[in-house]
């Protein structure tokens, strides 16, 4: 049978009341009852429930981390970090993933908020081109912190940590200019996406800061996953005057690009040349030597899990706060210019 707030105070001799509020450390108690409530707690090996606390004191010690794509290596680094600080102060999560579905985050949103956490940090899904009233309204008027990482939401503005694409994706284009290149290709991602736009920018600043033209015909759209990569890559693979080189601007979308290269008997850097951003650590593991733009992604969920609990310290604050971490390279060799 659970024991009960009943069993402690007839075992400790003291009222409901006084141990409720020894458990949710409310309210002035004497030094010697605490301890015999302590005592009693102890002995009788209770656990109180976090969701009747939270029913008795309006919140949990709870956050709530929603991420649009769980099973991309990215997102679990950043859950990682939050995960360390959260640890920390003795917080707990609620996880939610909505595959970049603006609906499957509002239901989201709508659940955490049922579940009286104290705060969210949020990766929104592509909202920041899309414009959806009943998901702006729901953010607005949540009434606790939000934290965005990585992510914008178009109409609305909340603090938030983030990462300088534009500068990353210049250092990785400047990197294969420096090898040699000079026809450069770019797959990016989903282009109502602030990263996919500002990763697009700093390529074409490499470029431009180069004195190389820049060629729309190497410019290829992708989404963030391996199919559109894959089929990316074929087209490139097949062009009269094709590049030598390809800028792939996630990590996923590199396994896109290498399923075309070995369908396509092409050897990197031999016969291509490529650079992707965030790393992969599967690529690692099988041993192939590929360059990336390594993009803070644990010190994301770090600052963004620190920035959340300043905010909860200091509720009366509305201030905006808005930190970027700079991303940086790390060459592996696939980067190289093999003259033929």
């Amino acid at each position: 049978m659970a024991v009960t707030i009943n069993d402690i105070a007839k075992e400790a001799g003291v009222s409901r009341a006084t141990v409720s509020r020894v458990l949710n450390d409310s309210g002035y108690v004497k030094d010697e009852t605490r301890q015999k409530v302590l005592k009693a707690i102890k002995e009788l090996n209770y656990t109180p429930s976090a969701i009747a606390r939270s029913l008795s004191t309006s919140k949990t010690n709870t956050i709530g981390v929603i991420v649009p794509e769980i099973n991309n290596p990215f997102f679990g680094e950043i859950i990682k970090g939050i995960s360390q600080i959260a640890d920390e102060h003795n917080l707990n999560i609620i996880l939610c993933d909505t595959d970049e579905n603006m609906e499957k985050e509002l239901k989201a949103l709508k659940l955490l908020k049922e579940q009286r956490i104290q705060g969210i940090i949020i990766t929104p899904t592509s909202a920041e081109t899309e414009f959806n009233s009943e998901y702006l309204r729901t953010l607005e008027n949540f009434g606790i912190p939000i934290i965005l990482v990585d992510g914008h939401v178009k109409y609305a503005n909340f603090s938030g940590v983030f990462v300088d694409h534009i500068k990353g994706a210049y250092e990785g284009t400047e990197a294969l200019i420096k090898a040699g290149h000079r026809k450069i290709a770019i797959i990016t991602g989903r282009m109502n996406s602030r990263p996919a736009k500002d990763r697009l920018i700093g390529y074409k600043k490499a470029l431009k800061i180069y004195n190389i033209p820049i060629n729309d015909e190497y410019i290829f759209h992708g989404d963030y996953q391996h199919e559109k990569a894959y089929e990316a890559t074929k087209k490139i693979l097949k062009m009269k005057d094709k590049p030598t080189a390809i800028f792939v601007s996630s990590n996923i979308m590199i396994l896109g690009c290498i399923k075309a290269f070995r369908e396509e008997k092409i050897h990197i850097p031999n016969d291509m040349a490529i650079i992707g951003f965030d790393k992969l650590e599967v690529l690692n593991i099988i041993g192939m030597n590929i360059s990336f733009i390594n993009g803070p992604t644990i010190e994301l969920g770090r600052t963004g899990m620190k920035m959340l609990i300043d905010s909860l310290k200091n509720k009366k604050s509305r201030e905006i706060r808005r930190i970027t971490l700079l991303p940086d390279i790390v060459l592996k060799g696939s980067e190289k210019y093999i003259e033929k």
